[in-house]
């Protein structure tokens, strides 16, 4: 009777520790998964925010060339002694 109650007991344990090793692992899964879709979405903003980055830089590198391009026909328009339009289309 003893050997019967104890193998009874051997495997309600037996069952009782793998039904939490699959809940352990589901929710490890989870968390993985979780875990990969914040990651993904962080690279995704940090990719929005490198493009608004450079679309800024770009505009800023025009005004910046069209600032030069009109200070140097301003030069230009004085030294030659002709007007900022004449000199722009030299």
């Amino acid at each position: 009777m003893r050997k019967i109650i104890l193998a009874a007991a051997s495997v309600a344990l037996a069952v009782g520790l793998s039904a939490c090793s699959e809940s352990t692992e589901d929710a490890a899964e989870a968390t993985a998964d979780n875990a990969m879709a914040d990651a993904e979405a962080n690279v995704d903003a940090a990719g929005d925010a490198v493009e608004g980055a450079v679309a800024g830089a770009e505009s800023a590198a025009d005004e910046a060339g069209d600032a030069v391009a009109a200070g140097a026909a301003g030069v230009e328009a004085e030294v030659q002694d002709e007007s900022v339009s004449e000199a722009a289309v030299d």
